[in-house]
C-alpha cells in the first residue's frame, strides 16, 4: 500500500511538472503574426476600472494595434460578480481613453469563461469576414487558450503579458492554470 501511494505521488508530482512545462513554455515561446483581429480575454474589473491583469493585456492589445499586426480589437468579457460593467465594456472605455477610435474595438459581452470567450469571438470574427486572430491574455493563461482555439477551428497566434509588479498573483494565476489545463486534457473543455 505504501508503495502505490508513493508512486502515484510521484505520477501526481510529473503530471504536475509536465503541465508546469507546456504553460512555461508556450506562454515564453508565443510570438504574434499579423491578423485580421486581436482578441483581448477577459480578466477581473474593479468597479468601472479594468484590473492590473487585465491592463496589461490592454497595453499589449494596443502595442500590437499600433505596430500594424491588426486593424480590429475584440473586447471579450461578460459582466461578473462586483463589477459594475462588463468586462468588454471596461475594455472599450480603456481603449478608447487610450487612444484607439471606437470604429476599431468590437464589444462581445456575454461571455463568463475563456471558452465563451474564443466561441463568442469566433462567431463575431465569422460575421466580420475575419479569418484569423491574435490571441491576447497572460503568458501563463496561453496554452490553454490555444487548446480551445483550436478545438473550435479558429486560426490564430499568440502574445502574452506577464504583470512583474504583480508576482503574486502571478504565481497564483500560474498554479490555477495548471490545474485547468488539467481540467481541459481530462473533460476537453
Amino acid at each position: 500500500m505504501k508503495k502505490f501511494l508513493f508512486y502515484g505521488f510521484m505520477l501526481l508530482i510529473l503530471l504536475i511538472f509536465f503541465l508546469a512545462g507546456q504553460i512555461i513554455y508556450f506562454g515564453y515561446n508565443s510570438k504574434p503574426k499579423k491578423a485580421d483581429c486581436i482578441i483581448v480575454l477577459g480578466c477581473k474589473v474593479r468597479g468601472n476600472e479594468p484590473s492590473h491583469f487585465l491592463k496589461a493585456r490592454l497595453n499589449l492589445a494596443i502595442e500590437l494595434f499600433e505596430n500594424g499586426y491588426a486593424k480590429y480589437i475584440i473586447v471579450s468579457g461578460g459582466q461578473g460578480k462586483n463589477e459594475n460593467i462588463s468586462e468588454a465594456e471596461a475594455m472599450q472605455i480603456y481603449l478608447k481613453r487610450k487612444g484607439v477610435k471606437e470604429k476599431y474595438i468590437i464589444k462581445e459581452d456575454k461571455s463568463y469563461s475563456t471558452y465563451e470567450n474564443l466561441l463568442n469571438s469566433m462567431e463575431i470574427m465569422k460575421y466580420m469576414g475575419f479569418k484569423d486572430a491574435i490571441i491576447v491574455s497572460n503568458k501563463y493563461h496561453l496554452k490553454r487558450a490555444s487548446l480551445i482555439a483550436n478545438k473550435l477551428g479558429i486560426r490564430a497566434s499568440y502574445s502574452g503579458c506577464f504583470v512583474k509588479d504583480r508576482l503574486y498573483f502571478e504565481i497564483i494565476g500560474f498554479i490555477r492554470e495548471i490545474l485547468a489545463l488539467l481540467k481541459f486534457y481530462i473533460f476537453n473543455m
